[in-house]
């Protein structure tokens, strides 16, 4: 055996052979325990491990079909039978894997757990440090398209005064940092770890970035103003008005004086509540119970992942790079762990700003709206949420996954979002 994956807590170990978890785990040297050094990290898969699936996979009981012609009851049993099979047939894990190798991979403990990421420093004298966030279902996969061009700006359209050092955490419970064991590990905590990891990296002064959950994150991060943070950048803010959020909780129509982009931001967000809410409310009251659900059925991971935000890995992402994902969560079985992200937080909306409480951020705030997501911001909403928005701009492509979708628009909104900051300092 020789894959380098680590666990903090050794009756993890008993706990997940009991139940025939696909991941093996090499324990840490007893004297590595509470201390603060990093460690490289490689991926290597068994063989066996991926044979397992392949098995789970083309064993996969199938529902019904549906009783529509349309998506409305979900994704469609046919798309599903085609993604399933490709998984089971055609993917190449080892290709992803390759992806996450070529790059520097670490672990180190922080607050008493394994925190895995991803460190790569430009090559330019003077790069401004950066920690990004994923979100779910997502992972560090959703970033890796940014690391070119955001360390290395010369050879895709910047200057080397828009440099950046990368660090790419996966967040405590999702791929290979370890799995809490007990209650707290919510935004506010993850951003204290976040700060000590910056600061155990040697940056003094530095940046962060998130959309999805890396919002409530980096927010954090800057209501804290983490020691060094100069400001963040999100590309789902939280910028919904207590008084709209109260009607579009209660399923009421707008209010009167909206303007066109406050009404179409209103009509979005009601559309997703009302179709897509399911799942966040799901896992923010029963982690365990859709945990044991997608952890037991890869093809149910699969399908619950596919079918978040209407399909857009179908839209967006190519087949591959979303499976890639979904099989990083399968082979580190961390679909539970992940899911408890949302109970942690009692099921709050990352899109409220109530929930993300950003009159308490005084740091510079940069934004950046892209047309397929969630629901496109005013920027008349993100002026009142936020007080100190130094920089906001609606782009023309790009969704949910924005870094994973459309990487070199993404790192040039983070060029730009930046060097207003770095003119600032």
């Amino acid at each position: 055996m020789n894959a380098t994956f680590w666990s903090t807590r050794r009756g993890i170990l008993a706990g997940l052979a009991a139940v025939g978890a696909l991941i093996p785990f090499r324990s840490r040297p007893a004297e590595a325990e509470g201390d603060a050094t990093l460690r490289p990290f490689r991926v290597d898969v068994p063989v066996d491990q991926i044979a397992d699936l392949r098995r789970r996979l083309a064993a996969t009981r199938w529902p019904d079909k549906e009783t529509v012609t349309d998506r409305s009851q979900g994704i469609q049993l046919a798309a599903l039978q085609q993604l399933i099979a490709y998984w089971g047939t055609e993917y190449d894990w080892r290709k992803g894997e390759a992806k996450l190798n070529a790059l520097p991979q670490f672990i180190t403990e922080i607050d008493g757990l394994d925190i895995h990421f991803v460190h790569v420093r430009s090559r330019h004298a003077n790069a401004l440090p950066l920690i990004m966030t994923h979100g779910w279902p997502g992972s560090v996969f959703e970033l890796l398209g940014t690391v070119g061009p955001l360390t290395d700006p010369v050879s895709h359209g910047g200057s080397a005064e828009d440099a950046l050092d990368l660090v790419l955490p996966s967040m405590p419970g999702y791929g290979f940092s370890g799995k809490p064991t007990s209650t707290g590990w919510g935004p506010d905590r993850i951003a204290r770890a976040w700060a000590e990891l910056m600061s155990r990296l040697g940056y003094t002064r530095y940046v962060a970035q998130g959309g999805d959950w890396g919002s409530p994150v980096s927010s954090a991060m800057a209501r804290q103003a983490s020691a060094g943070l100069l400001g963040i950048h999100i590309n789902l803010p939280a910028t919904v008005p207590p008084d709209i959020a109260a009607l579009l909780a209660r399923g009421a129509p707008p209010p009167e004086g909206l303007s066109d982009k406050e009404r179409a931001a209103f009509e979005a967000l009601d559309r997703f509540y009302k179709m897509y809410r399911a799942y966040a409310a799901l896992m923010g009251t029963r982690p365990q119970v859709i945990g044991q659900t997608i952890t037991d059925s890869p093809a149910g991971l699969a399908v619950f992942m596919y079918d978040y935000n209407n399909g857009e890995p179908e839209r967006l992402l190519r087949k591959d790079d979303f499976l890639d994902n979904v099989s990083l969560y399968w082979l580190t079985n961390s679909a539970a762990s992940a899911a408890r992200l949302y109970w942690e937080t009692s099921g709050q909306s990352v899109i409220l700003s109530s929930a993300q409480k950003t009159s308490e951020i005084a740091l510079p705030v940069a934004i950046t709206v892209f047309p397929d997501e969630v629901y496109r911001a005013p920027e008349t909403w993100a002026r009142k949420a936020y007080r100190n928005l130094i920089y906001f701009n609606e782009v023309d492509r790009g969704g949910h996954f924005a870094a994973w979708e459309q990487p070199e628009l993404f790192a040039a909104e983070l060029r730009a979002a930046f060097r207003t900051l770095r003119n600032m300092h």
